[in-house]
């Protein structure tokens, strides 16, 4: 509206008229919480990490050189390789340790850093000094890891007062500098080293007396016998860690829940926006150990699935992934098994013994084989939820969040736990397990052969993990691309806005698929008019907008009816 005219001439003005358009959002990033084989560089203990890729999760989650595995067969490296191998994008880690709660302390000797020779051999070793054992000032790093440097370096030089004609040390070679540093700030620095302790201080320093004074590390000289030139430590950056966390077993189902003010744990996943889906497999991890029973176990999924259903004041949007333990219910003490002598009964019978319905949550049976290189390679049993996860966002990328995630084949898979037959699954698929299945028989692999929720049984409306998602991936989308509307006058005009931006939306998703209907008018119905924003509601500052949508459904089971036929009867 213009303000004011006063000279003649020619005005242009900008006016806002049309419909935005919304622009759908992503529900193929998910989050993981167990435990790692390491916490480094950015990553900190039980605070949420994005990770990108498997050479990220490298960097942050295992130690320098490793495979990122852990010697005590944590699941959680398990499942992100898996995510990203079955074509997972974006995904979120939490570490909640890099042992397994109760674990024996580690000595200095097995979580020091151990510096070679350059022919491979033991040489020296580092230890962060103890706060409590050394008048040292808090380290600003926020881990408290360091850097220890070897360079080049030689004898000391001669002292001014030397007579004019002596001769200098001989550089040997043997000689080497230390420099000790936190990011690029130089802590300390020690010149003319050498690993001979009876080294002439007027030539050179012993590393070991030299450093004993150090306000950040202790050393230990670790090598063997030889010469001081073939002992001495190759060049290069070292990485001096503290020793890892070791929770208390009291502690471990504090760590997994976290704090929402302070970002962590589980809690600290769900202040992520952008995950939608939720897997902890290290669950089975600690139950397996004994470190927890099922009746915890139960207690830590039916915090998943009432986190995915508490999703104020947004929309509920993310779905929890769980992983069948391997128990034998009806036991007095549900003591755990070997996963492959968990039959389809003794999960049946542990989902009855749970007792817990969400649309919000999907199960998967059995467990998967897949390789283990901290065994040689040879094959492992691990929960199959990170692998899952990975194919549902394949599924999003290839055909579309409305096709359901299934007769797709996980990648990276050996074999199965226990091979599921058709009666079987008739037991399982109902009460909605989801079955891997071996279909050997017809040369189709291993095939994801079951695509369901977790809710109860006659809520048909829910039935499908893709129609979920799809009206979830709707919901969100809407609420996220119609923010402009709010405080815009609320009028017949603004309605008519909305409805153009919400129609374009959902026509949109009928083209490509997601809806079911011969015509857009037959798969999705928009109101927004004056019988649902009367006076007073509009007094009240609200404006009502009615979305109906006709979601296609998985054709999960096919019927050919097939009678003989004579022509002309």
């Amino acid at each position: 509206m213009p303000l004011d005219y006063f000279a003649p001439g020619v005005y242009v003005e900008e006016v806002d008229r049309g419909s935005r358009p919304i622009d759908g959002v992503s529900l193929s990033v998910a989050g993981f919480v167990g435990f790692t084989e390491d916490v480094r560089g950015d990553a900190e203990l039980f605070k949420p990490m994005l990770i990108t890729n498997w050479a990220q999760y490298l960097e942050c989650f295992g130690k320098p050189g490793s495979d990122g595995f852990t010697d005590f067969d944590a699941y959680l490296p398990f499942a992100v390789q898996g995510w990203f191998l079955n074509g997972g994008g974006r995904c979120w880690v939490v570490s909640i340790g890099t042992k397994l709660p109760g674990s024996a302390a580690p000595s200095a000797e097995e979580t020091g850093c151990k510096l070679l020779t350059s022919s491979g051999k033991p040489t020296l070793r580092f230890n962060l000094k103890a706060a409590s054992t050394s008048t040292a000032p808090a380290l600003p790093s926020s881990e408290g890891r360091l850097a220890v440097t070897i360079l080049e370096s030689a004898p000391k030089p001669l002292p001014s007062n030397a007579p004019a004609n002596a001769d200098p040390p001989l550089n040997t070679g043997e000689y080497f500098k230390l420099i000790v540093r936190n990011g690029d700030q130089i802590l300390e620095e020690y010149d003319h080293l050498t690993m001979n302790s009876k080294a002439e201080t007027a030539v050179a320093d012993y590393v070991v007396t030299a450093l004993a004074d150090s306000q950040y590390v202790a050393i230990a000289d670790i090598a063997q016998s030889g010469q001081p030139l073939s002992r001495r430590p190759a060049n290069g950056s070292y990485e001096v860690a503290p020793p890892p966390y070791v929770a208390k077993l009291e502690h471990l189902a504090r760590d997994l829940q976290g704090e929402r003010s302070d970002k962590t744990g589980m809690q600290g996943i769900f202040e992520v926006d952008e995950v939608a889906m939720i897997a902890c497999p290290d669950l089975m991890r600690v139950y397996q150990e004994g470190i927890m029973d099922i009746d915890q176990v139960h207690g830590v999924m039916e915090m998943m699935l009432s986190l995915c259903e508490n999703s104020f004041p947004g929309p509920a949007y993310r779905m929890a992934v769980l992983d069948a333990p391997p128990v034998k219910p009806g036991k007095n003490d549900n003591k755990a098994v070997a996963p492959e002598q968990q039959k389809p009964q003794d999960v049946f019978n542990w989902l009855k013994e749970f007792n817990r319905r969400s649309m919000f949550g999907a199960l998967y049976y059995p467990w998967i084989k897949v390789a283990n290189p901290r065994n040689g390679g040879r094959p492992i049993l691990i929960p199959p939820s990170g692998h899952m996860m990975g194919v549902w966002c394949r599924t999003d990328e290839s055909r579309g969040i409305f096709k359901a995630p299934a007769n797709d084949t996980p990648r990276g898979v050996l074999g199965l736990a226990y091979e599921t037959n058709m009666r079987e699954q008739e037991m399982l698929n109902p009460v909605g397990i989801n079955c891997i299945r071996n279909f050997a028989n017809y040369n189709r692999g291993f095939k994801i052969w079951g695509a369901r929720t977790l809710v109860e049984p006659d809520n048909v409306q829910w039935r499908y993990i893709s129609v979920r998602r799809l009206l979830s991936y709707i919901e969100k989308s809407i609420e996220i691309g119609t923010q402009w509307v709010v405080f815009e006058p609320n009028d017949s005009d603004l309605w008519a806005r909305v409805n153009r931006t919400v129609s374009n939306f959902l026509e949109r998703l009928w083209r490509e698929g997601a809806l079911v209907g011969g015509s857009p008018s037959e798969a999705f119905y928009v109101k927004c008019d004056g019988e649902l924003n009367t006076h007073e509601t509009m007094m009240l500052g609200r404006l009502y907008v009615e979305v109906g949508v006709c979601p296609v459904r998985p054709a999960e089971f096919v019927i050919f009816r097939i009678s003989q036929w004579a022509p002309g009867q």
